[in-house]
């Protein structure tokens, strides 16, 4: 079983920074693909980063250049970095992994999901 356990609510002024990160345990060497989704209420849920296990990433448009995906594989963590923050990126984050290898940003093609980040980006 794999088990997502992303890091606290966080909040930031337009323009800021804030990295967001998520600890995978359990079976973790079932996980090839990782990937950052966020959702605001009454839309459906985006893929924002996704990041696959040769350490290629993709982004939705809209932060491109501002967000970057990583690993450390070493602690089992997938980290969001986000620069240059406007109130439009407030959601609620959630990290997700999944054990096919294919890059994706489709969250029907991931298996496990964490519990989620709030992310509050004020003016």
């Amino acid at each position: 079983q794999v088990q997502l356990w992303s890091s606290g609510e966080a909040s930031a002024q337009a323009g800021g920074s804030l990295r967001l990160s998520c600890e995978v345990t359990g079976r973790t060497t079932e996980t090839y693909g990782w990937a950052w989704f966020r959702q605001v209420p009454g839309k459906e849920r985006e893929g924002v980063a996704g990041l696959d296990y040769a350490g290629r990433a993709t982004y939705e448009e809209s932060v491109k250049g501002r967000f970057t995906v990583s690993q450390d594989k070493m602690k089992n963590t997938v980290y969001l970095q986000m620069n240059s923050l406007n109130p439009e990126d407030t959601a609620m984050y959630y990290c997700a992994a999944k054990n096919s290898a294919t890059l994706s940003l489709m969250s029907y093609t991931y298996n496990f999901w964490g519990q989620g980040t709030q992310v509050t980006v004020s003016s």
